[in-house]
């Protein structure tokens, strides 16, 4: 596998700007990849194991509710996985019951020609969906409520997402409005949604955000201009229909948000203090396949092997994050996106080397690992001095797909630090950060980024 610096760089990918080239049109081909790659060595995950000395137990009657010392929960939905997979929506959508169900999507899947798609495995089965596409990037509450009063008036059921991420948040709020009532900014926080919603089923559109897996929804402010973060394991889709062919069909810059938004997820999540041994190795693998795909999937966009790579990359690290949740990248990222209206891949991508270094300050050992899952050679380094190649490494990635090297360029001014400070410390995801931040410390890391 050539390395990241060996790679073509893209027309348009300069540090300092934004990829806005057209996508490129050429056939679904074999992958670029050669017969000779290497793949990473195995990597061991870092963690305690049980001593040879000691037993589990057996059997026994409990007479008082304890917690178990080391139990892992892991939250996940049904997932159809492969190329082709989306003509299985009809099907997926009837075995949870559907018999009207309600489609949300945007413009740009519209003229893609994705919903048609959908629409017609609807239709083959016997339903009659009813679409909603008033959905935009970084999905706002009144576009929350006029696609749930549109979801209300046609007596519909069964909710689908055909989109990105902003499109299966916004199906999310809408089933949490279904079932629970009230306004969506009301449910800002951990297991505020407390009533069963509608069946979720989502088809994913971009290989990044990972909501098609998650129990997070994200949500923008418009009278407060920040991101409100909605945690609830009720909100873990019922089936999540992972089709490859979608993604080919992205701009190169989502393509490069969103899978810089998947690798920010493997990050966090591996070293988040809610980590456990399941979510690890997903978290690992996604790394590994992000990293060793993106590039190609921007440099031979129909290629289908890096697609297939990516989109898995993507399925990997949503199923990490959502059960270990995330940290400072997402806190501090949402913020910026909420008040600017930012992308929230592009955002991630800016963050996340700062973020590495400063939780590898005080723990950079569980950067090791990462680290050797994207292809760093880490034997006999100080961990200390792998932290700093990983974050190296990520902003080389970042450099490669033409994403700027500082928030600057996306709007960000020092007269926002302040604002952007309070409300990152009220973001959940700061919840299990590995490092404590104070206010002095975000804020020294949005001036890192500018």
């Amino acid at each position: 596998m050539p390395r990241l610096s060996d790679l073509p760089k893209l027309p348009g990918a300069v540090a300092g700007a934004v990829l806005a080239d057209s996508p490129r049109h050429v056939p679904w081909e074999r992958s670029p990849r050669r017969r000779g790659d290497r793949e990473p060595r195995e990597v061991a995950v870092t963690g305690r194991v049980l001593d040879k000395s000691e037993r589990l137990t057996g059997p026994c009657v409990a007479r008082t509710r304890s917690e178990p010392a080391e139990l892992a929960k892991f939250h996940v939905p049904e997932v159809v996985f492969g190329p082709g997979s989306l003509a299985e929506l009809g099907h997926a959508a009837l075995r949870v019951g559907a018999r009207r169900p309600f489609v949300v999507t945007d413009p740009g899947l519209i003229e893609a020609g994705w919903v048609d798609e959908a629409e017609s495995h609807l239709r083959l089965a016997g339903l009659r969906p009813v679409v909603f596409s008033g959905v935009t990037p970084n999905p706002k509450d009144h576009e929350i409520e006029a696609a749930y009063q549109q979801y209300a008036s046609v007596g519909a059921d069964v909710i689908i997402a055909v989109g990105g991420g902003s499109c299966i948040d916004a199906a999310k709020g809408v089933a949490i409005l279904s079932g629970n009532g009230g306004t969506i900014l009301g449910y800002a926080g951990v297991d505020k949604v407390v009533q069963p919603i509608p069946p979720l089923v989502m088809a994913p559109s971009t290989s990044g955000t990972g909501a098609d897996v998650s129990q997070f929804a994200v949500i923008t402010d418009t009278t407060q201009h920040t991101k409100i973060t909605i945690i609830s394991r009720t909100l873990v889709p019922d089936i999540s229909i992972v089709d490859p062919r979608l993604l080919i069909t992205m701009p190169d810059e989502l393509n490069a948000a969103t899978g810089l938004d998947a690798l920010t997820h493997a990050v966090e999540s591996f070293v988040s203090r809610a980590h456990n041994p399941l979510t690890d190795q997903h978290a690992l693998h996604a790394a590994t396949l992000i990293t060793r795909n993106l590039l190609h999937t921007m440099v031979h966009p129909r290629a289908a092997d890096p697609r297939i790579a990516m989109a898995q990359g993507a399925l990997e690290a949503g199923m990490a994050f959502t059960n270990a949740i995330l940290g400072i990248t997402h806190a501090m990222s949402h913020q910026v996106g909420g008040l600017l209206d930012a992308p929230h891949g592009v955002l991630n991508g800016v963050l996340l080397p700062h973020a590495i270094r400063f939780n590898a300050a005080t723990e950079p050992e569980r950067f090791v690992p990462l680290a050797a899952a994207t292809g760093i050679d880490v034997a006999g380094k100080p961990a200390d001095e792998v932290a700093e190649l990983f974050a190296c490494r990520v902003r080389e990635l970042a450099d490669a797909v033409g994403v700027p090297r500082g928030l600057a360029a996306l709007g960000v001014t020092e007269a926002d630090i302040d604002t952007l400070t309070r409300t990152t410390l009220q973001d959940a995801c700061l919840a299990t950060n590995p490092r404590t931040a104070s206010a002095a410390d975000v804020a020294a890391l949005f001036r890192q980024a500018l």
